[in-house]
Formats: C-alpha cells, sequence, structure tokens
C-alpha cells in the first residue's frame, strides 16, 4: 500500500539548482533493524515492518487477519527495501510529515489515514479501522524508519530524482521497446508480474491489469512513475546513482504502462480526485483545469509548457 510522498510545489529552476547542491551531500540512510528496541514498541515496528514485506499475506484477498486488499501486492512492491531505499519511495521523512494537507482529497490527512487511503487507492480495497493493530504497527514501523529526522523536513534521498522533460509528448511507441527490452524479464510480457513461490504475494508486482495498482494511484501519473522508473529500474541493474535508462526512455515507458486506451487497470468507484483544480498535479489527466491544456497533454506531455503556464499565472507547479 503505497504511503506516497506528498505533491510538492517547487519552481522547477530551483528543484533543479538544488539537486546540484546535493551532489556531494551524503544521502541519509536508515537506522539498522538490529537496532529495533526489545520492548513494547519495538514488537510493533517489526510487526508493522512485516505487514510492509508480507502485506497481502496479512490483510490480502486471502489474509491471515482480514481481507482489506482486493490485490495481492505488497507496500515492499513500492516502497523498495521496505521503505528504506533511497529515491524508492522511502519513509525517511515521511512520519514527521503527517498530518498533511493532500489536494488529492482535500483535506487534512493523519498518517493512518494516509495509510488507509493507499489500501483504498492502489490495492482498490478498503481501509483498515483506526486503531486497529495493523495500522498502528505500521505507523510505528514508519516512525522507526524516520528516526533523527526533524519534524517537518527533507533529507536528501527521501524524494524523487530529477528528470528532464522533453520537448514532445512521451513516445508511447518507444516506452514499449524500453519495456520488452528492460522490464518484460521481470514484470512480464503482459504486465501480469511474477508471484512468490507460495502466491501469496508478487516478488515483481503487477504493472498493469485487474491485479494492478487502480486508477487514481500516484504512480498512474507519468511524470510519479518514471521519477522512481529513473532512480530503481530496471530492478539489480540500475541505481539512483548509475541509472540506466535515459530521462526520455524512462518518461516513455511510464507512459507506454500508464497508457490506459491499451493497458486498463482497476477503476476506483465513488472516488473524487483532486477536487480542487489548483492542487492537481502536472501529469495528472482529468479535468477540469486551471489552465489551457488537454487531458492528453496532461497525461503524456509535453509538460514544459504547463509548468511555465503555471508559473506565469501563479498556480501552484505540483509533481
Amino acid at each position: 500500500m503505497a504511503v506516497w510522498l506528498a505533491g510538492c510545489t517547487a519552481d522547477i529552476s530551483k528543484q533543479k539548482e538544488a539537486q546540484k547542491d546535493t551532489a556531494n551531500l551524503q544521502v541519509h540512510t536508515a537506522p539498522d533493524t538490529a537496532d529495533i528496541p526489545h520492548n513494547e514498541f519495538g514488537e510493533m515496528v517489526r510487526y508493522g515492518r512485516e505487514l510492509i514485506i508480507n502485506t497481502p499475506y496479512y490483510i490480502g484477498p486471502d489474509g491471515s487477519v482480514s481481507k482489506n486488499l482486493n490485490n495481492k501486492m505488497s507496500c515492499n512492491n513500492c516502497h523498495l527495501d521496505a521503505g528504506t531505499r533511497p529515491f524508492g519511495l522511502n519513509f525517511f521523512s515521511t512520519h514527521g510529515r503527517y498530518p498533511q494537507y493532500r489536494g488529492r482529497e482535500n483535506r487534512i490527512l493523519t498518517l493512518e489515514e494516509r495509510i488507509n487511503n493507499c489500501i483504498e487507492r492502489p490495492h482498490n480495497g478498503v481501509g483498515l479501522p483506526l486503531g486497529s493493530k495493523e495500522l498502528v504497527a505500521m505507523a510505528c514501523y514508519i516512525k522507526w524508519i524516520s528516526a533523527g529526522v526533524p519534524a517537518g523536513e527533507r533529507v536528501y534521498g527521501d524524494g524523487a530524482v530529477e528528470v528532464d522533460y522533453p520537448a514532445d509528448q512521451a513516445n508511447v511507441e518507444n516506452g514499449e521497446r524500453i519495456y520488452a527490452l528492460h522490464c518484460s524479464e521481470c514484470h512480464g510480457a503482459e504486465g501480469q508480474g511474477v508471484w512468490k513461490p507460495d502466491s501469496t504475494g508478487y516478488v515483481y508486482p503487477p504493472l498493469w491489469g485487474d491485479h494492478s495498482y487502480a486508477a487514481g494511484s500516484s504512480m498512474n501519473r507519468v511524470l510519479k512513475a518514471a521519477r522512481f522508473i529513473k532512480a530503481n529500474m530496471p530492478h539489480l541493474k540500475s541505481t539512483w546513482e548509475r541509472p540506466l535508462l535515459s530521462d526520455q526512455d524512462a518518461i516513455d515507458v511510464a507512459a507506454f504502462i500508464n497508457d490506459d486506451r491499451i493497458h486498463p487497470r482497476p477503476q476506483k468507484r465513488n472516488v473524487t480526485n483532486y477536487p480542487v483544480a489548483k492542487y492537481k498535479p502536472i501529469d495528472y489527466d482529468r479535468g477540469p483545469f486551471m489552465d489551457t491544456f488537454s487531458e492528453q497533454q496532461h497525461k503524456f506531455g509535453p509538460y514544459q509548457p504547463i509548468i511555465d503556464y503555471h508559473r506565469e499565472n501563479g498556480i501552484p507547479v505540483i509533481f
């Protein structure tokens, strides 16, 4: 269940200058699991970590505790290394930034509500009861990961890598080629993923189809997915320090994966996304918008004209 970092509002030129400034910074690292305390809190941290790694075993469609998920993806499938990998949708600073306003819901969410938000969206499921052992355990684990990070602050490695935006829209045909060359080995030719030996979850998650993340999930946005892909994929062949894919290829393959015209995915019913137009991310593709660009351009680009329009008209630039 992806506990995505909040969409950030920023001036793009300043972001890229900031990235240059961090070239010599030491990337943040999570605490060692050997240091989890041996007390009541530590027991909840350990259980929370187990839930992050083996989510469907406990709360999936055939869960041993509950049946809150409607697919068998684990949190660990997106929050890599149990939420501890730099630039891998980690939890380094997550705990200290909640409660937080979320544009997708247009309200302040607590951390526990944010976890449930991901059960309901990427997993197309039903949220856990507030105060339940499982929800509290995951919040405890995220709190433990955040040890040493001041509340409300960021550390190097807790966000997403920057990408340069192509002058044209994303090339889905090139994305299909990149997928076949670099992604299908793990995620399958049909995006179906690879099961664990006991079929309780996935080693490599499905990327489209009935068992993948639902429409409206953060990873269903091209730029959001491209930044994650650039830093982490293909698995075991690429790192944020030495990415294998170019910015263009990362954007193109993200567009191919998230092209709903050819890759349908679950649709979460009775849910309103981004009801306030000014808080819609640049790559969110459902209008109305506060700018003059089409749903097609918001989905596939080119993105720089949208960014420039927002900046010139005092509209937040959100990813």
